[in-house]
């Protein structure tokens, strides 16, 4: 199926929920253009001690009031089992399984046996690393526990040099993933590939090629002042015009 014959699913939000009035914020401008799957971090895995870590369990509200106010679905990702309890209070919409938690199939482990038979979608982006082996184990790991909508995130992979971007878009793996579980959904998160917004649009260009079957943007309703990740995140104006001008 061409690109312009499939529909191209969005899902966009903030790198983190740092206070309700931003995420309501943010949400009536992708609301606006058309949006329907609110995304944002709420537990942020971070490299150094003392950097924001997100909100926690206390932006959960925050996330509701989006569903309740904008009708949208609403995501966020998950590493633990003690967060697969707290956001299914919320009975959230979607879930996402990290890049540092996709390497780890101790975690993954106990990850799939928390989320056990749930029937909403959990998408899960490629490990850290560019061991294919690790993603195709994770997915395995979440079909044997019987959740049926599992769908992958291309985030790209770290390595030594990943000039000019942030993370390098390594297409030829997520195919071979893509191959080894019947052409499972796949999403690219060109927002962690770029980690700079002006290489975003390029990024989706070269992820339509691939057939991708959506996009995970990060949108923030004022990134220069985001807590996190604020040089990679769009404003909702800014991805509209993205969809536009490449994606539709």
């Amino acid at each position: 199926m061409s690109t312009k014959e499939k529909k191209i699913e969005i899902i966009a939000g903030p790198c983190s929920a740092e206070s309700e009035e931003q995420l309501l914020n943010t949400a009536d401008g992708l609301n606006s253009i058309g949006v329907k799957v609110f995304r944002a971090g709420i537990w942020k895995p971070r490299s150094r001690y003392g950097s924001f870590e997100g909100m926690g369990i206390k932006a959960l509200p925050w996330l509701d009031s989006v569903r309740h106010k904008y009708g949208m679905e609403i995501m966020t990702e998950v590493a633990t089992p003690n967060h697969v309890d707290c956001v299914l209070k919320y009975n959230i919409d979607r879930l996402w399984i990290g890049a540092r938690t996709s390497v780890n199939p101790f975690m993954m482990s106990e990850l799939s046996e928390a989320l056990r038979g749930i029937k909403i979608p959990v998408f899960i982006k490629n490990p850290l690393c560019p061991d294919v082996e690790l993603w195709k184990g994770a997915v395995e790991r979440l079909l044997k526990a019987d959740i049926s909508d599992v769908r992958l995130i291309h985030r790209g992979f770290c390595l030594l040099d990943n000039s000019p971007y942030r993370n390098t878009p390594l297409w030829n793996l997520c195919t071979e993933v893509q191959r080894e579980f019947g052409d499972i959904r796949l999403y690219c998160d060109p927002s962690h590939i770029a980690g700079k917004r002006e290489y975003i649009p390029e990024l989706c260009t070269a992820a339509l090629n691939y057939d991708v079957d959506g996009f995970f943007i990060e949108s923030h309703v004022n990134p220069d002042v985001a807590l996190s990740d604020s040089k990679q995140q769009l404003k909702p104006i800014d991805l509209n015009k993205l969809i536009k001008e490449i994606i539709e």
